[in-house]
């Protein structure tokens, strides 16, 4: 097997600016690949939630992260600074539920973020 599929990929909305403002991020700081929800393959999608579209996906292997889980867990695998404060997060009673809501209320308001302007591809 190549190292390319053994790569972890980040499933981001391609029609959304500040979703593939964020997949560029993501691919500078973390040993990730993006793919956007317009190029997914069909062995990719069946991974998947039946919500797929209703959020970001981390997928490593066969197992999937979504939503805030999955901009967690490529932030554990960052260069950032904010990759060490993960694990002492995630001891915290209740943070899986605080990151789920703070997952949403960015999400949710994606078009207060449309200043990050769309990129035509992700490298």
């Amino acid at each position: 097997m190549n190292d390319r599929r053994r790569t972890p990929k980040i499933v981001y909305d391609d029609d959304c600016g500040f979703c593939t403002w964020c997949a560029r991020w993501a691919v500078r700081v973390a040993p990730v690949e993006a793919v956007g929800f317009s190029d997914l393959t069909d062995d990719q999608r069946a991974l998947l939630p039946g919500d797929w579209e209703a959020c970001a996906h981390l997928v490593v292997g066969r197992t999937v992260y979504s939503c805030g889980e999955a901009i967690e867990q490529t932030l554990a695998r960052s260069n950032v600074p904010t990759s060490v404060a993960v694990g002492t997060l995630r001891s915290l009673p209740g943070y899986d539920e605080a990151r789920e809501r703070g997952y949403r209320w960015a999400a949710d308001r994606r078009d207060r973020w449309g200043r990050f302007r769309r990129a035509e591809s992700v490298e």
